[in-house]
């Protein structure tokens, strides 16, 4: 698959490097500054590179964003996809790529703040793209056991309550903080699929057997 950084012809190593620190900048400076108090100044400075240079790559601070958000989410995708194996069972694999999600986004508060603050601010549309991109992951999961798939709730519920939760702890300046919410996103993540009780249990396991954290059933059926 080509990276959201390749350009559409081929292009020296040199430019690609620039067009790395690019995105990478706007990646901290959002961080730190938020996207709205961002400049093309602050860009280019982080990156250590000419205006000129900016607009050969980018029309401007906006497509610059949009290009730092989909490396983001790539690189959440790509750390998830190797995260778990065919052989695993579902609930195994979303313990699995739930951890590696966290993990990742605590080892890297920029891309946390950019992905789960910045971009709903910048377009609310957002969610509905993670939510385009997750959901069916999980959804073949339970496919590939070939049993006829029920749904226990709305995975699109259950998908924003995790939501809130990532993006609390990260405002509240806990980012590092994350993978101890395993229990809570493993069972907010398995609740539309395996039900109430399994995904109780699986999340249980995971807190050291209280449980007594876990956010309540969503229209549990």
């Amino acid at each position: 698959m080509r990276s959201v950084l390749d350009p559409t012809v081929p292009i020296d190593v040199g430019v690609l490097s620039q067009r790395r620190r690019i995105v990478e900048a706007m990646i901290d400076s959002c961080a730190e500054k938020t996207y709205a108090a961002t400049t093309i100044g602050d860009i280019v400075g982080r990156a250590s590179i000419s205006r000129t240079t900016f607009y050969k790559g980018f029309s401007g601070k906006r497509e610059c964003f949009d290009t730092a958000l989909d490396c983001c989410i790539e690189e959440l995708r790509a750390r998830a996809a190797r995260s778990y194996s065919a052989s695993d069972s579902p609930p195994e694999a979303v313990r699995k790529v739930a951890a590696a999600t966290l993990e990742l986004l605590a080892a890297k508060p920029a891309l946390a703040q950019l992905v789960m603050g910045e971009a709903v601010a910048v377009e609310p549309a957002v969610v509905g793209r993670y939510r385009r991109i997750v959901i069916p992951v999980v959804e073949k999961l339970w496919d590939a056991t070939g049993e006829p798939r029920e749904f226990h709730t709305d995975p699109r519920l259950a998908f924003g309550r995790a939501q809130v939760l990532i993006y609390n702890q990260i405002i509240a300046g806990r980012t590092t903080g994350l993978p101890e919410l395993l229990p809570e996103i493993v069972y907010l993540a398995l609740l539309p699929f395996a039900g109430h009780e399994e995904a109780r249990k699986e999340s249980r396991l995971l807190a050291g057997g209280t449980g007594s954290d876990l956010p309540p059933p969503l229209g549990d059926r």
